[in-house]
């Protein structure tokens, strides 16, 4: 039935996703709607081999003004990591402290966007929480059960990502015989684990890991069936950002994974993710909320476009 005349059209419902646990969250000095909202994470690495940016925000006057610029396009969380994910040697946990702490502390400062510290290691969370962290984001799925209980005993939030290897440890040709029912199954079993160490469902987030011990078709795969991560009730994290598994799907280096990367986030987003991890801030704010608009779970910033105005009393258009 179409409109009546100066009536605007009406959003169809927004789609159907599985239901959440504790859908509103209290995280840091943020409230989120996971319902209808998602919330972009930027990425800062005080690393000297980091994945993507090769250490270009090592240098601790970098790395903060990287996280500050991060909050002030848009970004809803920080992520700061002081070692990454791929094998590599042993880096005492003091010196991966004396490397995200004082960025930790500056951006919990200047901003109240919501502060992650993506750390594996119990000792590292505890300080950088007491900073100012109200995120731990474990990409080793609670290699380390003590992470779980010094979260429990605070108010942060706790990331259990799905991984294989333990920190820093290689684990090459990963095999799987259902790649997405597994990474569930793991989740499942170490998000039991936290909760049995004492962490709340309302402060759970689950990462089936994209490239951690996987190819390019797992990856794939993950992406395809996200909804099925999603079912778990807990807020999902997409880290897709610049992958392996998209440069090597479109045949594109690390520089050039921009519209790969929105894509594989953006389907993500529609099956479920309610936290997206990405290196291009502005671009993925816009992307994230477009979506968000398109679903119905957010107006339009303004509205002009072929709306008739009044006309002035000589007819013209005002």
């Amino acid at each position: 039935m179409a409109d009546s005349p100066g009536d605007l059209p009406t959003l169809p419902p927004a789609p159907t996703l599985p239901p959440l646990r504790v859908p509103i969250r209290r995280i840091g000095r943020r409230t989120f709607d996971f319902s209808r909202q998602v919330a972009v994470m930027a990425i800062v690495n005080r690393t000297p081999d980091s994945f993507f940016d090769q250490g270009a925000t090592f240098a601790l006057d970098r790395a903060v003004d990287a996280a500050v610029a991060a909050a002030d396009a848009g970004a809803d969380w920080v992520d700061i990591g002081g070692v990454p994910f791929k094998p590599g040697p042993e880096l005492p946990w003091r010196d991966e402290l004396d490397r995200v702490l004082p960025v930790v502390e500056a951006l919990a400062e200047r901003s109240d966007v919501v502060v992650s510290v993506d750390t594996f290691r119990a000792d590292v969370a505890e300080a950088t929480i007491r900073a100012g962290a109200s995120v731990i984001n474990d990409t080793t799925g609670l290699h380390d059960p003590r992470l779980a209980d010094v979260v429990a005993d605070s108010d942060a939030t706790l990331v259990v990502t799905h991984s294989l290897a333990a920190p820093r440890r290689p684990h090459p040709r990963p095999r799987y015989d259902d790649v997405t029912r597994e990474v569930v199954d793991f989740l499942r079993r170490r998000v039991d684990v936290a909760l049995a160490h004492g962490v709340p469902d309302g402060r759970i987030v689950v990462d089936p890991g994209h490239d951690l011990n996987k190819t390019t078709r797992h990856s794939l795969e993950l992406t395809r069936r996200f909804g099925d991560i999603a079912a778990l009730g807990y807020p999902a994290l997409a880290a897709v950002s610049n992958k392996d598994f998209v440069g090597e799907t479109l045949g594109r280096d690390k520089p050039d994974r921009l519209a790969g990367s929105l894509a594989a986030a953006t389907m993500s987003i529609m099956l479920g993710a309610r936290i997206v991890r990405m290196h291009d801030v502005r671009a993925s704010v816009d992307a994230v909320r477009m979506v968000e608009a398109v679903a119905g779970w957010r107006d339009p910033v303004r509205e002009e476009h072929n709306l008739d105005l009044d006309p002035d009393p000589d007819g013209r258009r005002s």
